[in-house]
């Protein structure tokens, strides 16, 4: 088997799980001399990075066309060397990687007829929890405790919340009403579900801050505060880790193993988020898994964006020990319940291995026409 053509397809949709934002990915498409096909995507949010991923990506077709995807490590070495050049640390470059190393897995597990998870070693877990993984939107806090319970009426196992999102919710801005949604949260979804908070980019907490806030949200008790103090405050994260219970959850915002090196060297992240549509594929994240294991901590998915990319998260997450729960949108959107024949779904509140050859997804190509960023949204 050899590649015969890799296509780039950037497309935008709506988002429910985030207000209804348009939200921005590129998918690869890569297709062998026999028709296998191969999916691929690069979580990148906003429309101009969405078609600078495009151009790179058809920029490095040279060095994936007549390729054979067996020989995936090799393609992945050879993107790396042509990439140092204008992006040695990341940005653009890695989305590029990210969306093509996931297609090649896909490709790979397809021509050998197995499954990328045991391309990767094989499950170390029977299933894994599963929890909501949504942002808070409403304007009343006891609107959104019933919001919380209907995203847990399934069985899922907990939820981790965005604050400082869109809508009206207003979370991140204010102590007193932060703590009055924590603790209405803790009391709707009961003592024993795993609750998470995830401030947003537009929270900027100084130290003090965010001291006194998790020492508040640890009264309730929270099982993890996620990028606190932004993506890089080593000294910041040492002194709130320091003072607080709640685990110290970042690394989603990193782009390479390097980076992700340098936060864990610090001693200071007990969850390491890594999203493979930006941290450089299936490739990366399992590289990512390999140093939270060494270092003892807990590495989870940011597989917040297509049903690609939470394959890719699921057959690592079910690979390595440091991953211990998978989140899933409680709501329905396209990119994950139309994108892909059978969506991933929780059973009682638990995920399972996957199961087909490749990343076992079937993309419905009429979907990604629908929603091609050349189409205008209404």
């Amino acid at each position: 088997m050899k590649i015969a053509q890799i296509e780039a397809i950037p497309v935008s949709y709506p988002e429910p799980n985030d207000f209804d934002a348009i939200r921005h990915l590129c998918l690869a498409k890569i297709t062998a001399d026999d028709g296998t096909v191969g999916w691929g995507e690069s979580v990148t949010m906003w429309p101009e990075s969405s078609f600078a991923t495009k151009a790179i990506i058809e920029g490095m077709a040279d060095l994936v066309v007549g390729q054979d995807p067996v020989q995936l490590d090799a393609i992945y070495r050879s993107l790396k060397d042509r990439a140092w050049w204008y992006g040695y640390d990341g940005g653009i470059a890695s989305f590029a990687i990210s969306a093509i190393d996931i297609a090649l897995w896909d490709l790979k597990g397809k021509a050998l007829g197995c499954r990328v998870l045991d391309l990767l070693g094989g499950p170390v877990h029977e299933r894994l929890p599963a929890i909501a993984s949504s942002h808070a939107h409403h304007e009343s806090i006891p609107d959104m405790a019933v919001e919380a319970i209907e995203w847990l009426s399934d069985g899922l196992q907990g939820m981790k919340v965005g604050f400082g999102k869109r809508g009206n919710a207003h979370l991140g801005f204010d102590h007193d009403r932060d703590v009055a949604y924590v603790l209405a949260m803790r009391e709707a979804i009961g003592p024993d579900k795993h609750l998470m908070i995830d401030l947003g980019w537009a929270i900027k907490w100084d130290i003090p801050t965010a001291v006194r806030r998790t020492q508040a949200f640890d009264e309730h008790g929270i099982d993890w505060i996620e990028e606190p103090l932004g993506a890089w405050n080593p000294r910041g994260y040492a002194e709130l880790r320091s003072k607080t219970v709640a685990a110290m959850a970042y690394g989603e915002k990193e782009w390479t193993v390097d980076g992700f090196q340098r936060i864990l060297a610090t001693g200071t992240v007990d969850v390491v988020g890594c999203d493979p549509g930006r941290a450089e594929g299936i490739t990366g994240f399992k590289k990512v898994t390999e140093l939270v294991e060494q270092h003892r901590r807990q590495a989870n998915a940011h597989a917040w964006s297509s049903a690609i990319v939470s394959a890719a998260s699921l057959a690592v997450s079910f690979s390595s020990s440091a991953c211990k729960l998978f989140e899933l949108k409680p709501l329905e959107n396209p990119m994950q319940h139309e994108l892909v024949a059978d969506p991933l779904v929780h059973v009682d509140g638990w995920v399972y291995p996957p199961t087909g050859a490749g990343l076992g997804i079937e993309v419905d190509e009429q979907v990604i026409d629908r929603y091609r960023s050349e189409r205008v949204l209404d």
